[in-house]
């Protein structure tokens, strides 16, 4: 069984996650994180904070972001990892995307306010502060106003998949995201594959598209995820002879089941693209 030293999917405050860069940073180092990257949602906003604190702690940095993206009909995620983030192709991405979000913030607001949840956006952005509004963020301020008693409620009943507040029509093509990940020089990788609910069917033609898009990889083990399904994963990557990225898709101290540096081990070896950044630290 192998776990190695590393956390590729993480988020802080840039995007919705519960700890400010540093502090993110700080907490990895504590766990014994020895190469972490900052996978924000949509933005490169947190990774000269996290970079300062990370040498200060002795850990590698990777630059990362985590792109909205559509495959179909159906809304997919694409980490970049090791990119520029000051690139052209990495600056148009994030315009694209936070523009996208605030048109979506404003749809999933009006949703809301149809089912009686005025001032909502205001509440939203409220929680949000100084990051981009996304649904976790409505999902908190509908648990501050009351209208939920829990975060979990807000997705299962508003929020979730297939939910009024569901919207992608804003999101690039999956393929689109690819393609500004490696004009900025960095890998691209599928997240969370078994968070989609496919079918083994409808998910290997996913990592089929991925691969003709010129996708490099795929998580093969993440927060929790079951063990059975991180063992068909890790065969698809090697029978696809893509890359494997593992990471706790970290958000919050709220959330305990997922803790930085925590995913499953995998149960046998595979070509893991966190390989070449610990052997260049060592």
């Amino acid at each position: 069984m192998l776990r190695p030293p590393v956390d590729l999917h993480t988020h802080s405050t840039a995007s919705d996650g519960g700890l400010a860069p540093a502090a993110l940073v700080r907490a990895a180092a504590e766990r014994g994180v020895r190469c972490l990257a900052l996978t924000d949602h949509d933005t490169c906003a947190g990774l000269d904070e996290a970079r300062a604190e990370a040498e200060a702690q002795g850990v590698r940095l990777i630059n990362g972001i985590e792109l909205s993206s559509v495959w179909g009909p159906r809304g997919v995620h694409v980490v970049g990892l090791d990119m520029d983030p000051h690139h052209p192709a990495m600056r148009e991405a994030v315009s694209h995307q936070q523009q996208a979000r605030e048109r979506r913030a404003d749809e999933i607001a009006a949703r809301l306010e149809k089912q009686g949840f005025e001032g909502i956006l205001a509440a939203a952005q409220q929680q949000a502060g100084a990051a981009q509004v996304g649904r976790p963020h409505f999902a908190r301020a509908l648990v501050a106003c009351g209208y939920v008693s829990s975060e979990g409620e807000a997705f299962k009943r508003y929020l979730g998949a297939g939910k009024i507040g569901d919207i992608r029509a804003h999101w690039p093509a999956m393929a689109q995201a690819i393609a500004w990940i490696h004009a900025a020089g960095g890998v691209a990788i599928l997240a969370h594959p078994g968070k989609y609910d496919l079918t083994w069917t409808k998910l290997r033609r996913l990592v089929a598209d991925f691969v003709a898009a010129g996708g490099d990889g795929i998580e093969v083990s993440y927060g929790g995820e079951n063990r059975e399904r991180i063992r068909e994963l890790v065969r698809m990557a090697n029978q696809q002879r893509l890359l494997a990225s593992v990471g706790s898709d970290y958000h919050s101290p709220r959330y305990h089941w997922t803790e930085l540096g925590k995913f499953p081990p995998l149960p046998e070896p595979v070509d893991g693209v966190w390989e070449r950044w610990l052997a260049s630290s060592n």
